[in-house]
């Protein structure tokens, strides 16, 4: 089923997806018009290609993600030093767990790509699950690992015939994207899919 993507900040960008893959990108009344029984999601902000996130080993085989059900004793936001090494050792099924939760939260921030050498299994079949891609490192990355890295790196533009993989964010233009982060992702396409949407 085809499905066509738009986002309100970038009509001219609007992504018509089939399977997996992107079948054309063009202005949304171009494709809507050429494809009238295809499923539309409306979006707010602007749909760009996804995030590689550079910080892939560090976020998500060094750092412990909490459960929500953790949040009253360990707070929401990823873990690091110490106490991330000794909650992933805690139980055998602590690192597979808090890769899982790591990568959702990189799709909530509309990654859809990590780099860094991740060599644990849990971590590795985490990624592999989600659909996300392995992609190089930017040279001289500054800053302590983030869900929204500074600065942001986007995939290479959207072309027709590639792996459907973006994202949307709630911003008016690429400046804000910048400036607010990746925090403001309303929505991430992997693979085709809708892997993350906020409510």
């Amino acid at each position: 089923m085809l499905t066509l993507h738009v986002a309100e900040a970038s009509p001219g960008t609007a992504v018509l997806v089939d399977g997996a893959r992107i079948a054309a990108v063009g202005p949304y009344e171009e494709l809507a018009a050429a494809h009238p029984d295809a499923r539309l999601r409306r979006w707010p902000g602007i749909l760009t290609p996804g995030l590689l996130n550079p910080y892939g080993p560090e976020l998500l085989e060094q750092a412990y993600h909490p459960d929500p059900r953790e949040a009253d004793r360990l707070g929401t936001e990823p873990l690091f030093g110490l106490r991330a090494r000794a909650l992933l050792a805690s139980a055998p099924a602590a690192r597979g767990a808090s890769a899982r939760r790591g990568v959702q939260r990189l799709l909530a921030h509309g990654t859809v790509a990590v780099a860094g050498e991740i060599r644990g299994r849990e971590a590795l079949d985490a990624v592999r699950r989600a659909g996300l891609v392995f992609g190089g490192r930017p040279p001289g990355l500054s800053g302590p690992p983030a869900l929204s890295p500074v600065p942001l790196v986007l995939l290479p533009a959207l072309t027709t015939g590639s792996p459907a993989r973006f994202a949307v964010f709630d911003v008016p233009d690429r400046e804000a994207l910048v400036r607010q982060g990746a925090s403001t992702c309303v929505a991430t396409v992997v693979g085709g899919r809708l892997v993350h949407r906020r409510r």
